[in-house]
């Protein structure tokens, strides 16, 4: 099969300045997470998660739009299903060689998580993207990070910071040749009940590629929306209703689940009425919050040498349906939060048409699913088995959500100050707002331009970032200390991003490269004499030396080609290099003429030796006639002759005809001058 060959002019990926970010989900829409990052030839993909209102294949990123085997390195910023429900597919599906990274916490929730989702999803198993055994085979695929630590892998740098949102989430600094993208995921910079706010980065990004979940919304403060959720609980079970709180199985549910705890606590009246977390994870993940109680804000660390705040007094945990004795009012937090399915599902088909129960959504919630519609308020909801019901329950929204609003997005950006900033995570209409209230933000501010993207699905962003290319000089070189302005001589070595240039010597101290000698050998038939070929070689140089106490007759041409007569043969050799190449192609063509030369043996002129004194009187002669005899020095010791012109010093030695000089085109004229003068009379004068 023929190569493709490469646009003209086109430069190679490895050099390109182009920093390609293509969101194959989440771009303008909420769902799906993942995003490609392609510079210098380097493939990261962030994030790989399902869309919560799609099924089947419907739900992954758009995969199909890129080469898997060719992708570098995966980095999942946290455990939920829209950042990481792909996860198993991709690397147990897929052809993806890299390796892919999480910190601790998430690797050690991710296995249950997604093991729930597929025991509640309501799908045919044909549909399945991946099975129980996939999600056990991925774990030993999977790679952990601690907050902080850098990781380097193929040239590619990464560490990431803390993001708040749920427990071990992530922000992701990535590093290629220079230039810094920060991936923040879901962030929040507010801290809550036990988890510390997003930190702010030390090194300031050239690319921020941040969620704009909320748009320009600005988020009720804590207080007063623990207060309202508290009160609207209240008022449920106080009239006899049952309370249905959608959650996901981890995240915001132990926020709640810590507020409501303390609310019980604080109010007798309502210690008859039960409380239940109703997840068949509650108890597994539990165990891994209690686990990494470290990775939480200082109030839960101190408060942990007292009691366990996850050990609650008035909650207990529904495992399923058949547990549930439901008599009287209660309230439940049940999975998953959007209620697609499963139990928050269930529930909410059971008591919806009951005017005296109600439903609190306490998170966002993404188009298509029920969570979404019923916030619509209408009359009727369709069951999962195709019914139609009554909608009479109260439904109410209150966000627990932890995503930044545009108070501290716009804060966040203030402070980091990226050259440009890419929208991810956020509904169509809801992005384009909080990207035309950036930009007014920062439209009168003379010291920082702002640059804001918000690219679709499938539709890369193309930066450009060009860096200075910096070499260091290491080893024998550096020993030497050249100083500024002077030529070094070395070999250039690339690894990654960093240059270096060394002596061949050091090549084995600094690579895992070998320096290796190549010896050229050549054979040609030659049956000609030794003086017809000696009389050839003499006319292409003067430099030809007969080599003595040889076995075989030998001669040595250019100092650097050795030609040996045997066996009617012409056996050249040379050490490669392109100098000594382009010698040996000619002392071959010489060859080849002497041996389709007729002239015999007693025709073959002696060799000329031309009268020394009389090169010497002819080189001062024409000299003096180029630069007049000011610049000309007398014969001085070893027969060297200095030619000075605006203080550039040149020397000839009239014997060899070396031309020495600092100034390479004066050096040139010298050299061609002197050879064609040894070119004229070396023909006429003989001794």
């Amino acid at each position: 099969m023929a190569a493709k060959r490469k646009p003209e002019g086109q430069v190679p990926v490895e050099e390109s300045d182009q920093l390609s970010i293509r969101p194959l989900g989440a771009g303008q829409e909420v769902g799906r997470s993942c995003h490609l990052l392609e510079f210098k030839g380097k493939k990261i993909m962030l994030d790989c998660g399902i869309h919560p209102g799609l099924n089947g294949f419907a739900s992954l990123p758009f995969l199909d739009l890129v080469d898997v085997e060719d992708i570098d390195l995966l980095l999942i910023s946290h455990f939920h299903l829209d950042h990481c429900g792909a996860l198993p597919y991709f690397l147990e599906k897929t052809g993806f060689k890299g390796r892919c990274f999480m910190t601790h916490a998430t690797k050690a929730i991710y296995r249950w998580l997604l093991s729930d989702y597929v025991k509640v999803s309501n799908i045919a198993t044909e549909d399945m993207l991946y099975t129980d055994k996939d999600i056990e085979n991925s774990m030993d695929k999977v790679e952990t990070i601690n907050f902080h630590q850098e990781v380097e892998v193929n040239g590619v740098k990464f560490w990431c910071y803390t993001a708040g949102h749920v427990l071990g989430a992530a922000m992701f600094m990535i590093e290629i040749a220079g230039v810094r993208v920060l991936y923040t995921g879901d962030f929040s910079r507010q801290e809550d009940r036990h988890l510390m706010s997003a930190e702010i980065p030390k090194v300031r990004p050239d690319v921020a590629i941040i969620e704009s979940t909320y748009g320009t919304h600005i988020h009720e403060k804590r207080e007063d929306r623990e207060a309202r959720f508290t009160g609207l609980v209240h008022d449920i079970v106080s009239r006899g209703g049952r309370c249905l709180i959608p959650v996901f199985a981890l995240g915001r549910a132990q926020e709640l689940l810590l507020i409501l705890d303390e609310y019980w606590s604080n109010h007798p009246e309502l210690h008859d009425i039960p409380i239940y977390y109703a997840s068949s994870l509650a108890k597994k993940c539990m165990s891994v919050y209690q686990t990494y109680i470290n990775a939480m804000n200082e109030k839960i660390r101190r408060q942990i040498n007292i009691s366990n705040p996850f050990v609650f007094k008035h909650i207990s945990n529904l495992k399923s349906m058949e547990h549930f004795e439901d008599i009287g009012p209660s309230v439940v937090l049940a999975s998953p939060g959007m209620m697609q399915s499963g139990l928050s599902r269930e529930l909410f088909e059971s008591w919806c048409t009951d005017k005296r129960n109600g439903c609190i959504i306490a998170g966002y919630c993404v188009e298509g699913t029920l969570a979404k519609h019923i916030l619509s308020e209408p009359d009727e909801i369709m069951t999962m088995a195709g019914q139609k019901l009554p909608l009479k329950c109260s439904v109410d929204y209150i966000s627990f959500s932890a995503h930044t609003d545009y108070k501290q997005t716009s804060e966040f950006i203030r402070i980091l100050k990226p050259l440009h900033v890419v929208l991810v995570h956020g509904e169509q209409n809801e992005m384009s707002r909080l990207k035309a209230a950036l930009i007014r933000e920062y439209e009168d501010d003379s010291e920082y331009q702002i640059q804001v993207h918000n690219p679709r699905n499938t539709v890369a962003v193309e930066l450009h970032f060009r860096g200075e290319k910096m070499a260091k000089v290491v080893g024998r070189l550096a020993a030497e200390r050249p100083k500024e302005g002077d030529k070094v001589s070395g070999i250039l070595v690339k690894r990654n991003f960093n240059y270096h240039i060394m002596a061949p010597e050091d090549l084995s101290n600094y690579t895992d490269l070998a320096m290796s000698t190549v010896t050229q050998r050549l054979s040609i038939g030659y049956t000609g004499t030794i003086p017809l070929l000696r009389y050839y070689l003499n006319q292409l140089s003067s430099d030809v030396e007969q080599v003595e106490k040889t076995e075989k007759p030998t001669i040595k041409v250019f100092k650097s080609i050795t030609v040996t007569i045997e066996h009617s043969m012409a056996v050249i050799e040379w050490v490669a290099n392109p100098v000594t190449d382009m010698y040996a192609d000619a002392v071959v063509a010489v060859i080849l003429r002497a041996e389709s030369d007729p002239m015999p043996q007693r025709s073959v002129p002696p060799p000329l030796v031309v009268d020394k004194s009389h090169v010497q009187e002819c080189v001062l002669e024409m000299l003096t006639d180029m630069f007049g005899s000011e610049c000309i020095s007398k014969l001085i010791k070893n027969n060297l002759v200095t030619v000075t012109i605006d203080k550039t010093v040149a020397t000839i030695n009239v014997d060899s005809l070396e031309v020495k000089c600092e100034d390479e085109g004066l050096q040139q004229v010298l050299h061609t001058a002197v050879t064609k003068l040894f070119q004229a009379i070396a023909p006429v004068k003989h001794t």
